[in-house]
């Protein structure tokens, strides 16, 4: 009775449509297009032939056509858990040759605005850190096994994180992960011919031409940061452009599984550093649509080469 039991279950499961842990969804090679939601998306999503759609433990990735290339397109999700996490799904169930992320950021460079576009040569876990305990002077001392490799801000310490690799099982120490270099020479290439939207559907408008920025540095953690104080050590330590809540999760998977990436984010606020109010409540659709288009300009270059 038991082994009848099994059977029937065995084959309702396999018969139910749900994915199995490796199952590949088709063998086309693609461009993976990712965005953390919806707003970010909505423009790729429009200029996409959509050939399928698929949903793997909630979350749906679109195939079809972009700007000359296969692709599939889906949303990470916000959060560093999130983006590595579904980052990972993707890389299982689908023939992946490229990662490209489009999204907006939180402005870290004092020489950057609301509105221009940073493509980063590295992503760092800015986050990843060791809280110390304060001592009786009011200083904040580590455990002495501790790496301190970068300065702290108050009792936050920064770490680097253990990486795991076909190549480096045992894992190795690592802050920065690099941006594919073919892809990042694409990039410097289109960013000579853009223009960048400076005003919303609301006629609501940026009082500079916003940029394109290739190269430099990103940094990702799990918090919104929108602290002056916080920007500063961030732009000081690690010389960011800007900050996120995704990017290094993605690099540090794409890195693991040897897959070449890119990251374009938009500024939609300085994180802080504004004279007023966060701006992303105002400048969000801007910073989105300017990273979206930036990545089309990519997409159909990168598709001609």
């Amino acid at each position: 009775m038991f082994r009848r039991l099994l059977i029937v279950v065995v084959v309702f499961v396999l018969g139910s449509g749900i994915t199995s842990a490796q199952e590949m969804m088709d063998d086309t090679a693609r461009v993976a297009v990712m965005s953390a939601y919806a707003p970010e998306m909505t423009v790729l999503l429009d200029n996409t032939e959509v050939e399928n759609t698929y949903r793997i433990n909630g979350v749906e990735f679109t195939t079809g056509r972009l700007a000359g290339n296969d692709v599939v397109l889906f949303l990470s999700g916000v959060s560093m858990i999130n983006a590595a996490m579904n980052t990972q799904l993707l890389l299982d169930h689908f023939n992946i040759t490229h990662i490209v992320f489009s999204g907006i950021a939180g402005g870290v460079n004092p020489d950057l605005s609301v509105g221009d576009v940073a493509v980063p040569a590295q992503w760092g876990q800015y986050q990843e850190m060791l809280f110390a305990r304060e001592t009786a002077g009011g200083e904040f001392s580590p455990p002495p096994w501790a790496a301190t490799p970068y300065p702290n801000f108050g009792m936050m310490f920064p770490q680097t994180v253990n990486v795991r690799t076909e190549a480096n099982p045992e894992g190795v120490e690592m802050f920065w992960f690099e941006t594919d270099a073919d892809m990042l020479k694409v990039a410097e290439e289109v960013a000579q011919g853009l223009t960048l939207e400076k005003c919303n559907a609301d006629n609501v408008c940026l009082t500079h031409e916003p940029k394109i920025v290739v190269g430099g540095n990103g940094v990702s953690g799990q918090t919104f940061v929108d602290n002056a104080e916080f920007r500063q050590f961030a732009f000081d330590v690690f010389q960011a452009n800007v900050l996120d809540m995704e990017s290094a999760a993605t690099a540090m998977v794409a890195y693991a599984n040897d897959t070449p990436f890119i990251i374009f984010r938009s500024l939609s606020d300085l994180a802080g550093g504004g004279p007023g109010e966060n701006e992303i409540g105002t400048f969000f659709q801007i910073a989105a649509n300017n990273s979206a288009d930036v990545v089309m300009a990519f997409l159909e270059a990168w598709a001609a080469k």
